[in-house]
């Protein structure tokens, strides 16, 4: 079996995410009953962090370890990919060494190089461009909500709405909205747009899929009889020096109360985290019985495990 990586969800086919989320089931009941599951046993993963981290660096430790596998943590200091030591040499090097390498980092072309070289599976645990596994474990999360199957998922005629940054996440939310067919209403401020490259190509797939894909600037409309509200942080990391002026010219993308109203009154919100209570969401909103943040924080164990499981299997 050729060398699989999760870089992109582009890449992926839908009967190949369908199988993360069947396996992501799996092991997340498995878990629950207490039954082991060592499908990497005696397998290394090496986490290379060019980015803070919290939900990505613990899940994917305790990922690794509820596998049977461990994980090595390498902090920016450490490696300094493309600066201390070239990518090719650091691939060659990890390629020896461990049975994956995960990492969290600025430039999206940086993990494509590390991909390019190395001959174990590397998983993009985010980018600036890019944020896969956490999209694939909001998917994963909806269908749960909406108790559909997860290895055969009807998502037609759910409408996500996404209010805030045209970021990582919004770019591969629109990339799993055209594989899987989810409507997807993005509202964002000028200028603030997510890919448009992206976006094209999601509009390729949404022909077949049958997903309606929207972007416009107002809030209000893209929230309208929504099934469920997604927003993600205005300033992402990097992004520090904008903060003054992004902070006047989304304030009126904010997720609140009479905004939240818009959606349908079963309406689930949701938020990557970490959150800036009071600036993106209102603290009425994300702490609302219909906030489920802290299942998508959950679920980002069970799906990387899933996507662990599948990878490094065989390398």
């Amino acid at each position: 079996m050729a060398k699989k990586d999760l870089i992109d969800l582009a890449d992926l086919s839908k009967d190949e995410v369908l199988e993360i989320f069947s396996a992501s089931a799996e092991l997340k009941k498995k878990l629950k009953e207490k039954k082991q599951a060592d499908i990497l046993k005696g397998k290394t993963l090496v986490m290379l962090f060019e980015k803070p981290s919290l939900r990505t660096r613990v899940t994917f430790e305790v990922g690794m370890f509820q596998l049977g596998g461990i994980a090595i943590n390498l902090d920016p200091s450490t490696v300094k990919l493309g600066v201390r030591e070239s990518i090719y040499d650091a691939a060659k090097n990890f390629s020896r060494w461990v049975n994956g390498i995960m990492v969290r980092t600025f430039s999206h072309k940086k993990v494509e190089e590390l991909a390019e070289y190395s001959e174990v599976p590397v998983i993009n645990g985010l980018t600036d461009l890019l944020h896969p596994c956490q999209i694939l474990t909001d998917v994963f999360t909806i269908i749960e909500k909406f108790s559909l199957d997860p290895s055969n998922p009807d998502l037609k005629g759910i409408k996500v709405s996404y209010v805030g940054d045209g970021n990582n996440v919004v770019n591969s939310l629109v990339q799993a909205s055209g594989l899987l067919g989810f409507d997807l209403s993005i509202a964002s401020p000028e200028g603030y747009f997510c890919s448009k490259k992206i976006l094209d190509a999601a509009g390729v797939l949404a022909k077949t899929s049958g997903a309606r894909i929207e972007v416009g600037t107002n809030p209000y409309e893209a929230v309208k009889d929504a099934d469920v509200v997604y927003t993600d942080v205005w300033v992402s990391m990097g992004k520090e020096s904008e903060q003054s002026k992004r902070l006047k010219i989304f304030k009126p993308f904010q997720v609140n109360k009479k905004l939240f109203a818009r959606a349908k009154k079963t309406a689930f919100f949701m938020h990557c985290l970490p959150a800036h209570r009071g600036e993106e969401v209102t603290d009425e909103v994300i702490d609302n019985p219909n906030s489920i943040v802290f299942d998508q924080a959950e679920n980002r164990l069970h799906v990387q495990k899933g996507i662990l499981s599948i990878l490094m299997k065989n390398s």
